[in-house]
């Protein structure tokens, strides 16, 4: 299956109400707005980032189906249809199909430690499930505890005709680098390591999902457009920002400081829900000043 993918892709806030009562749609409508008007290239719909796993089936349904109707005729909408069963995964692919979304990224099975065989078997029922819209694999060992191995993504790849691309959000270059270099020629690789985007985009990345990518798309941009180019030496100035920005933002430990960052360039990115929770108002002032200081506000 063709499928084409490539530049920077936010995995989009959620927005929610007050005490994280309700997703607040027209937020959430407003800000993949302001990313398509800002020239990104897709959002990541309800993945870590966008507290996925802290919302209802038919919470995630009608996002969707929300940003599908805002932004879906200028930017590709992702839909981020892992789960912790199969099943669940299957009926959320499912939606996403018949919603129009542009695929289906899925995050492997958490909680249980699975081998590569229950990984392998869950992927496939999947894919068979939505034989003809594309999925992506989603690598985050650090959250869903099991790490799709090189071996096992480039089998997939190569085996199963709608798993057409990956999210790389497992930190191990090393691991890229091998899909990359033993992937079939039309598997799009997404990098999902902030930290190394302008090497991934010299190994061949075809673009970048990411937190970040929320408050600064200008950033990844810069990256991008300027590896695009040829100019390495500018792509690696906004590299060394991006590395920094990473600190400020302390490596996506809690949401909040996204929503705070939207706040402080001017988006009202709503709410957390529990068991995220809210800055404190200190933490609040030290982010600002470290944001400051950096001279990006």
């Amino acid at each position: 299956m063709k499928f084409k993918l490539e530049g920077i892709i936010p995995a989009i806030l959620t927005p929610f109400t007050k005490g994280g009562e309700q997703v607040d749609y027209e937020k959430a409508c407003a800000l993949a707005t302001r990313l398509a008007d800002q020239g990104v290239a897709g959002v990541f719909v309800a993945g870590t980032t966008g507290e996925g796993f802290l919302m209802t089936v038919e919470e995630r349904k009608k996002l969707l189906e929300e940003l599908i109707a805002a932004a879906g005729k200028r930017i590709k909408i992702i839909a981020q249809t892992g789960h912790f069963d199969t099943a669940t995964v299957i009926e959320l692919s499912q939606h996403a199909m018949e919603a129009g979304a542009a695929a289906a990224g899925v995050v492997a099975p958490g909680f249980y430690g699975y081998d590569d065989a229950s990984l392998r078997l869950h992927y496939k029922l999947v894919a068979k499930a939505v034989k003809d819209f594309p999925i992506l694999l989603y690598n985050l060992p650090g959250c869903a505890k099991n790490l799709l191995t090189a071996e096992l993504i480039v089998e997939l790849a190569e085996g199963v005709d709608n798993i057409v691309g990956i999210k790389d959000s497992s930190g191990m270059m090393a691991l890229f680098s091998r899909v990359l270099g033993d992937r079939p020629k039309e598997f799009v690789c997404i990098n999902g390591a902030d930290e190394y985007s302008f090497q991934a985009y010299a190994a061949g990345a075809d673009g970048s999902v990411s937190s970040t990518a929320n408050v600064f798309p200008d950033v990844f941009l810069g990256i991008f457009n300027n590896m695009k180019k040829g100019d390495t030496k500018k792509a690696w100035k906004y590299q060394v920002m991006l590395n920094r920005l990473c600190g400020v933002f302390q490596y996506g430990k809690m949401v909040a400081y996204y929503k705070e960052g939207m706040r402080l360039r001017g988006f009202d990115a709503g709410y957390v829900r529990a068991p995220q929770r809210e800055l404190t108002a200190a933490e609040r002032k030290a982010f600002t000043k470290k944001l400051e200081g950096m001279g990006v506000l």
